[in-house]
């Protein structure tokens, strides 16, 4: 009998390519969503796994909803990875984020301790816990000091999750993620602006790129990568949280940089920074040393930044491609006679 994995927000980036490599691995994949107006499957679509992956219908604010979710579909694992994510976002929405982001977690540890404490629970940690960071690269052992509410949040959740740990006996993990990428990324975040106004701006879709801080420091990894850490983390013969990061930083200027190499063009001729764009409290540089999951977990990190970068643009420029040419046959369309 093939295992069964619970995967809350399965539509984002990270949930899409969890739910690809444990559909690989010969997992009955199910994926818990929101009730929306708008169905959100676009990265679903991009990785062909609308079809192949059983959606439910609940809400990390209905704590009956989860447990429902949990006892219909009986999972072998849950990997918590819904939230809200965006950092600038946090800043205006401080308790909704913590609502989702922290108290979120609770209710799904809390209905898995209701319904089968002996199910593997992973809880999507993140570097922005170490915000204001007391030492360089940071480790398990690094102290936390967040500096946005989504940073806070998140530290909560890690928490909770050590919690559930030693006072109930549970399986659960947090895997502190550093930032991980990928062509499946929302617009709003850096990493995915860039590449997407290199390609637009290649195509003359777009004059200008607006950002804030350019000489922000983090350790970016491709997201494909990192959720295969996130599954080893629940192979273990005992739980623990670990860092996963590849231990190297480049600036948000060398991002830039390197994306306007990819499409042949000086960045410095269309980018500009606006001050409205930096954080209430910045974080300015993180890098994370995962050692323990190189020794514990066998885990490496495979695509390098350069990678990274060059398969974001060139699938975006792929996206503005397929887009210019919708627009052009919906503008002359094919005769009939």
């Amino acid at each position: 009998m093939s295992r069964r994995a619970l995967i809350t927000g399965i539509t984002g980036q990270d949930g899409a390519y969890l739910a690809e490599f444990l559909l690989n691995k010969g997992y009955e994949v199910h994926g818990m969503v929101r009730r929306a107006s708008t169905e959100g499957f676009e990265r679903m679509g991009h990785l062909q796994l609308r079809d192949r992956v059983h959606l439910h219908q609940a809400d990390l604010l209905d704590q009956l909803s989860i447990i429902t979710l949990i006892k219909e579909v009986k999972p072998h694992e849950v990997y918590n990875l819904a939230a809200q994510s965006f950092v600038p976002t946090s800043f205006t929405q401080p308790l909704l984020t913590a609502e989702f982001t922290a108290l979120g977690v609770t209710r799904v540890l809390e209905a898995i301790r209701d319904v089968d404490p002996g199910i593997r629970f992973y809880q999507a940690s993140s570097s922005e816990m170490f915000g204001r960071v007391q030492e360089e690269p940071q480790n398990e052992r690094t102290p936390f000091w967040p500096r946005s509410p989504y940073g806070v949040a998140k530290a909560y959740g890690h928490w909770i999750t050590i919690n559930y740990r030693e006072s109930y006996g549970m399986f659960a993990c947090s895997g502190i993620l550093f930032n991980h990428e990928s062509p499946l990324r929302s617009k709003e975040f850096v990493t995915r602006k860039v590449s997407d106004a290199a390609a637009r701006i290649k195509y003359g879709l777009q004059d200008k790129l607006i950002l804030g801080n350019l000489d922000a420091q983090r350790d970016w990894g491709f997201a494909g990568d990192y959720v295969e850490a996130m599954w080893l983390m629940l192979q273990q013969s005992e739980p623990a949280d670990y860092v996963i990061a590849t231990g190297i930083k480049h600036s948000v200027r060398d991002l830039v940089d390197l994306a306007f190499q990819r499409v042949g063009l000086d960045w410095k001729k269309y980018v500009e920074t606006d001050s409205h764009l930096l954080r209430p409290a910045e974080v300015n540089t993180l890098c994370g040393d995962a050692s323990l999951a190189r020794t514990k977990l066998c885990w490496t990190p495979k695509m390098s930044f350069a990678q990274l970068v060059a398969t974001m643009v060139d699938e975006d420029l792929k996206r503005v491609r397929r887009s210019i040419a919708a627009e052009k046959a919906a503008a002359d369309p094919p005769r009939l006679d």
